[in-house]
């Protein structure tokens, strides 16, 4: 049985801060995305289209970033196992900043024609590239500190920056979401965008404090890295990742809708307006913070795959009764929607970090948690905006909310066949777990 890690290297708060901050920086770049492509995108990049095209134009782009998330997790995650995690959560900050504040600087369709919505896409990729790597270095540089004990704590430091990502997003577009519409598609939108030059001062001068834990520092000392270790991975984990990647489909499978879909369909089929919509989702970040709080303090007691189910549970059963509650144009019963939806998001989200961070060897596991949640993000998060529009002009909302049911049940069904039994940390196939890693309990796919 290998020693127990060592005390945490770095000190609890600067760990906290350097994930909180950095992923709720990057997360509130790539939301507001989201939110101008629902809100602004349409009329600035895709003038020529109809309401209807210009909308799924403008999220079509919104779906490109999550295309480029999955290559931004295997490269930069081949280097954050290589190289060290400290390094590339620098290179994420500076990749995912820096295209956000250009896209506040692009000319407008009126001005450039074609070429604006070309560089739009760019920006984008660029964007969902630095994405891709974010929030698996976020989580290791927090769970690899952490004990055995209080992993799923540690690790809920990155997933903060998701709800705090949407409440100031929010906050940001609605503060201007009050202007006269020729004002708001003329600058108010580039606002929340030009925002993030200053986040990205604030978000180095945090993380530039870090440095590697010592169980991965270990492996450097030793020359024990992997040359490639996605190839390793791919080689002997293929049933572990796959199955994490389609574990993590629910989550953002059901953000997505709310924080995206649900603010085009609100305003355009229910009626609600902008600013009422985006308060709402504002005011639910409170409890979807909460949540991942006493969901991480259930998986670190319970363990994280029985809490990661029960959240998969909750993620089949509410869309059908959230989209009623938002049919019913009352924005107390909406409000109940998107809190419990926020809820449902906060459950997996409080285990996930552990969960993933316990599924794959040190040698390869900047590589395959990253890979495995950008896949699922992709699916449940790209995909679901567009097909969400698509159904409703089809069928109506009914489908769209049996969309999202299927989709977090591919979730649990993949969950659930993890197998989770007690143990080191896993290793690589045909190889001990690395000296020194702790006694956990430890999630495999067999």
């Amino acid at each position: 049985m290998s020693e127990p890690l060592s005390p945490p290297a770095l000190p609890r708060k600067t760990i906290f801060t350097a994930s909180l901050v950095g992923t709720s920086i990057e997360w509130y770049d790539y939301y507001i995305f989201g939110i101008a492509a629902t809100l602004a995108f349409g009329p600035v990049f895709f003038p020529a289209f109809s309401p209807f095209a210009g909308t799924l134009a403008a999220l079509a782009t919104f779906a490109v970033g999550f295309g480029a998330r999955p290559l931004g997790a295997a490269i930069i995650g081949h280097f954050g196992d290589r190289i060290g995690r400290k390094s590339m959560l620098v290179l994420t900050l500076l990749l995912t900043g820096g295209a956000t504040t250009l896209i506040g600087l692009l000319p407008t369709y009126a001005a450039i024609g074609i070429g604006a919505p070309i560089l739009l896409v760019l920006l984008r990729i660029i964007q969902g590239f630095g994405v891709g790597g974010e929030w698996g270095g976020a989580v290791l540089i927090a769970t690899e500190h952490a004990s055995a004990r209080r992993r799923a704590i540690y690790g809920s430091f990155a997933q903060f920056g998701v709800p705090i990502g949407v409440l100031t997003s929010n906050l940001a577009f609605l503060a201007v979401s009050g202007l006269p519409d020729e004002d708001f598609f003329a600058y108010g939108w580039r606002i929340p965008f030009l925002i993030s030059i200053l986040l990205i001062v604030v978000g180095l001068l945090v993380r530039l404090r870090l440095r590697d834990a010592p169980e991965f520092q270990r492996l450097k000392d030793t020359n024990a890295v992997h040359r490639v270790p996605i190839a390793d991975l791919i080689r002997d984990e293929p049933t572990r990742l796959t199955l994490a990647s389609l574990a993590a489909i629910a989550p953002p499978a059901v953000g997505y809708t709310v924080i995206v879909y649900l603010l085009s369909y609100g305003t355009t089929v229910v009626g609600y307006t902008r600013t009422t919509l985006l308060t709402l989702i504002l005011i639910s970040t409170a409890a979807w913070i909460a949540t991942i709080v006493l969901a991480a303090l259930a998986s670190d007691r319970y363990g994280a795959k029985p809490v990661y189910v029960w959240g998969a549970v909750t993620a089949v059963v509410w869309p059908v009764p959230m989209f009623v509650l938002i049919n019913t144009a009352n924005t107390g019963l909406a409000l109940l929607a998107v809190v419990v939806a926020a809820v449902v998001q906060g459950i997996m989200a409080g285990a996930q970090g552990k969960l993933f961070a316990e599924i794959f060897d040190v040698r390869v596991r900047y590589s395959g948690i990253s890979i495995a949640y950008q896949l699922g993000g992709m699916v449940g998060g790209a995909v679901t905006p567009l097909v969400a529009v698509a159904l409703q002009r089809a069928a109506g909302w009914a489908l769209v909310a049996l969309y999202v049911t299927a989709l977090s049940l591919i979730s649990l069904v993949a969950v659930a066949a993890l197998r989770v039994h007690g143990g080191r940390t896993a290793a690589v196939a045909g190889q001990p777990a690395a000296s020194g890693e702790p006694d956990t309990v430890t999630t495999s796919a067999q």
